[in-house]
């Protein structure tokens, strides 16, 4: 399914964190001020009142959307140190046989991707084409902006 939700075990375990921090953090610092601005009397004219529910109101849909991630998503074990073959979690260093640029990426479900740091979904074109290859291969990679070829330099 194009839908499909994927993490690594790491994954997981930082939306796990961002969930608890939302539950017993946050959320009851917004009941608090909450209550402090209905202390102050008229709400149809309290800022503070109004913008305190409003901010509430989107750290319980971000609770909601993240229990609905974890509830649907499949965690996918890294490939191990040993593996020999580009797996989730694989971390790897490739050259673009065209340019001789390197360059490293970390693959990642898409809920952690984060290209700009390097961290590649392995639903993405890159993604796609590196799983399963090993050291020395060389994979055509069909992007938005055209194809090239990458050489597998090391995989961790």
């Amino acid at each position: 399914m194009a839908d499909d939700i994927v993490l690594t075990p790491s994954g997981k375990r930082k939306v796990e964190e961002d969930l608890a921090v939302l539950r017993s953090v946050e959320m009851p610092a917004l009941a608090e001020r909450i209550r402090q601005a209905r202390a102050l009397g008229d709400l149809s004219e309290n800022f503070d009142y109004q913008d305190a529910k409003r901010q509430q109101g989107f750290a319980a849909g971000k609770i909601s959307d993240l229990q609905a991630l974890l509830d649907r998503a499949s965690i996918m074990e890294d490939a191990g140190p040993g593996a020999g073959v580009i797996g989730m979690g694989s971390a790897v260093v490739v050259r673009d046989i065209e340019f001789g640029d390197e360059a490293t990426y970390k693959l990642v479900g898409t809920y952690e991707s984060d290209p700009a740091n390097d961290r590649i979904s392995v639903s993405s074109p890159v993604g796609k084409a590196l799983m399963g290859h090993k050291v020395g291969d060389q994979v055509q990679v069909v992007t938005p902006g055209g194809k090239s070829t990458l050489e597998i330099l090391t995989i961790s």
